[in-house]
């Protein structure tokens, strides 16, 4: 522990020392170098974090900061590399993500529907109502232009993010729920998304239902079903893939942000500010609403910290492909590459800081749950 604390210390100094190359760069408007130097701050505030536990679920936000930082600057090495369109990488990139998903579930997550109805029914149907209408709401208070404030509402209408089980986790809730929400929510997603986007943005720009129906089934239900069936048959005998996927969807939720924030650059340096407060109010109503609205059910205070980050937590990859899939990436896709990186920063914050007190109940984990994370 000394030893990392000694080396967190010293990727500090270097990364104020970035910072400060950074800062004097920008003054004499030589932007050609600075963006190196702020992707250098991050990566190495990044690191430092890594050497405090309550600091280092933040490494990975930072990692990302970092990569977009890059996008910002330079965005012709994030547009195309060669011929070939990098755009062109997020529907598999998402469906691999989809696919790591199924690997990790089992029937047994369904059936725990039929073991806590009150709090599955309780919190996807919160999801479903808090979010997208709440966007709604946002979209009116800021008139972003159309396309935007239609990426807005699409951030909404989609389900949970698979962020939501390691922040409820961190946060000592109901990590079962957590797992069995993002289940069903993902799975009914082809059919609810696309209704909320017909009826909340159909006035800002065409949605083509049936073809969002399909973009949904392709990217999530297939490759969720062809992981399911990995899982029954050949459980075990890949460990390896518990192992891997994480990081490679960690990889490809980062190159998807990354990959929207180059080709939307030009749109975000106008909206950029205003869109940041505007998600990040849609991101923390999430919360607050989820977690009332289980305290108005009288549900137990570990299930209604579990409904707040599954409310509040959103599948931004998917937000992105189905902006591709419109073939407004650049406009509609530039809420999900905004609230990517906010949903994860204020996520930990509260996870990190629900862990800090403790539960009604003791706050351990229960032996159920703790399978369930293993």
């Amino acid at each position: 522990m000394p030893d990392n604390t000694v080396r967190s210390k010293i990727f500090f100094i270097l990364a104020a020392l970035a910072l400060v190359g950074y800062v004097a760069l920008t003054m004499a408007n030589s932007h050609a170098y600075g963006g190196w130097l702020l992707m250098i701050f991050f990566l190495f505030i990044a690191l430092a974090f890594r050497g405090y536990e309550l600091l280092k679920g933040y490494s990975f936000t930072l990692a990302i900061f970092a990569a977009v930082s890059m996008a910002m600057y330079y965005p012709d090495y994030f547009v195309y590399v060669g011929g070939f369109k990098l755009s062109k990488l997020i529907v598999p990139l998402m469906q691999i993500i989809m696919f790591g998903m199924g690997t990790g579930l089992s029937l047994k997550d369904f059936a725990r529907v039929l073991q806590m109805p009150k709090g599955v029914i309780a919190g996807v149907v919160c999801h479903y109502l808090i979010m997208p209408t709440v966007a709604l709401i946002v979209t009116k208070i800021f008139s972003f232009p159309p396309e935007i404030s239609a990426g807005i509402i699409l951030v909404g209408s989609c389900p949970n993010g698979l962020a939501s089980n390691v922040m409820t986790y961190l946060a000592r809730a109901n990590l079962a729920l957590s797992v069995t929400l993002t289940a069903i929510s993902t799975l009914i997603a082809p059919f609810v998304t696309p209704l909320f986007m017909q009826l909340l943005a159909g006035q800002y720009i065409e949605v083509n239902l049936a073809a969002m129906v399909w973009d949904i089934t392709k990217i999530i239900l297939l490759p969720i079903g062809a992981g399911l069936v990995f899982n029954y048959f050949l459980h075990g005998r890949f460990k390896v893939l518990d192992t891997i996927m994480p990081f490679i969807s960690m990889f490809a939720i980062a190159l998807i942000i990354v990959v929207i924030t180059a080709a939307g650059r030009n749109d975000l340096l106008v909206v950029g500010p205003l869109l940041i407060v505007a998600v990040l109010t849609h991101n923390l109503c999430g919360y607050f609403l989820g977690y009332w609205s289980g305290r108005l059910l009288r549900m137990p205070e570990k299930d209604c910290r579990t409904i707040a980050l599954e409310v509040g937590l959103q599948n931004a990859g998917l937000a992105s492909s189905l902006a591709l899939g419109m073939g407004k990436l650049a406009t509609v896709g530039l809420a999900a590459a905004v609230f990517g990186p906010t949903m994860n920063i204020t996520g930990s914050t509260l996870a990190l800081w629900w862990r800090s007190k403790p539960l009604p109940e003791g706050g351990e984990l229960t032996p159920e749950e703790v399978n369930v994370k293993h």
